[in-house]
């Protein structure tokens, strides 16, 4: 229920929303799980990227690398939607600087600048650098997008 009225609250509010949160799980290279001040599990996809899926090559790599940054760490995080699952996309910082969880994956070559979600012109930077120097995913001879392999 709680989640339902978090959900309805943001879609209705037209408005991001700043939240802290510990995360207590990493489903994927792309999907945490946090609990707020409030001892309430929220589902966070991260915005603006794809990373590959668990069984996808790089998909391991990409879901130990979240975890290695973020896991048991408090983040902030920004709702910026609500996907077809229900669950929260978010933009999350964590660490003294506010390091962008989707663009460290990005610049290490562990995820695509999802670029029919998003316009930034940093991500997309960040990718064609990540490919040119053949950093993660980018080291393979046709990587294949999330999307596409989740239809086969």
């Amino acid at each position: 229920m709680y989640k339902l009225i978090f959900l309805l609250f943001f879609t209705l509010s037209g408005f991001s929303q700043t939240f802290f949160g510990k995360v207590i799980g990493v489903k994927d290279g792309d999907t945490v799980v946090v609990l707020d001040s409030l001892k309430k599990s929220t589902t966070l996809r991260l915005a603006e990227i794809d990373c590959p899926e668990k069984n996808q090559p790089f998909g391991t790599k990409a879901k130990q690398f979240t975890s290695s940054q973020v896991f048991g760490k408090t983040v902030k995080y920004i709702v910026t939607d609500i996907d077809r699952y229900g669950r929260a996309i978010a933009m999350i910082f964590y660490g003294k600087t506010d390091k962008y969880l989707s663009a460290e994956l990005v610049k290490n070559g562990l995820a695509w600048h999802y670029k029919k979600y998003s316009k930034s012109r940093s991500l997309a930077k960040w990718e064609l650098e990540a490919r040119t120097k053949k950093i993660g995913l980018w080291a393979d001879p046709n990587p294949i997008k999330p999307s596409i392999w989740r239809r086969n």
